[in-house]
């Protein structure tokens, strides 16, 4: 069904060309924003002040905090993503786990390459109540928190009725707020810096999406609605299938 390793070396090129262009997209934006000091600067300056002062009067919410952006932080989904593309080889689909992983790995390499072009400084706040090292632009766990949960979810797709669909999207993008914030909140990156991780990993997904469904039409797939039945609406047939 799926094709030849031919088949498969194409796709994984252009899956990660297409990753790539996002990049080239990105790198003159980033640049624009943050060398010319758009005026999202004084929010930026803004919200920090005002989230710094909050977690330094409630502790308690600040180690609620340190424990959501380390469980949702960028290893966890790594590794999620890892294990899922781990099955779908295992069920025999071997295409889905490629584009999974190329989305995942390209946009997260991106990020960092985003972070060294531009090289911005953390927030340097009194008293700060968490650390992180490197640059702050754009924000890793923005970057990986919505690879991660947008990529799960259009993996999980098929096999959820229509509601569940719903609620699986509502969820991540519960995550990849509540994540976001915590990145802020914790004054560890400005407002800025999560708005385009997550412009950044959304950018990613769809343009590896595409891609996919492309070259699904031209091996005469059906053509599919992503974010309906996500990126391999015949993925639940084969696993059942071949159970």
């Amino acid at each position: 069904m799926w094709g030849g390793q031919s088949q498969g070396r194409g796709l994984g090129l252009r899956l990660a060309v297409a990753g790539l262009a996002v990049g080239l997209i990105m790198v003159p934006f980033t640049l624009l924003l943050v060398v010319a000091k758009l005026p999202l600067n004084d929010l930026d300056r803004d919200v920090a002040e005002r989230l710094h002062a909050y977690a330094l009067a409630n502790p308690g919410v600040t180690r609620v905090l340190v424990v959501w952006t380390d469980l949702f932080g960028p290893w966890p989904w790594r590794v999620a993503v890892a294990a899922f593309s781990a099955w779908l080889l295992y069920r025999g689909a071997p295409r889905l786990a490629l584009w999974a992983l190329t989305t995942v790995t390209v946009g997260g390499l991106l990020g960092l390459a985003l972070k060294i072009v531009v090289a911005r400084a953390r927030p340097s706040l009194p008293d700060p109540v968490a650390l992180a090292p490197g640059d702050s632009f754009p924000s890793g766990h923005a970057v990986n928190v919505t690879l991660g949960a947008g990529v799960i979810v259009l993996l999980l797709l098929p096999y959820l009725p229509r509601w569940g669909r719903r609620a699986a999207w509502a969820v991540a993008w519960f995550l990849v707020l509540s994540v976001a914030y915590t990145r802020i909140a914790l004054g560890v990156h400005w407002v800025s810096d999560v708005v385009a991780g997550i412009v950044l990993g959304a950018a990613v997904i769809a343009a590896t999406a595409a891609a996919f469904e492309t070259w699904r039409r031209e091996h005469g797939l059906r053509p599919a609605e992503p974010l309906e039945e996500g990126v391999e609406p015949d993925s639940a047939r084969m696993t059942r299938e071949r159970k």
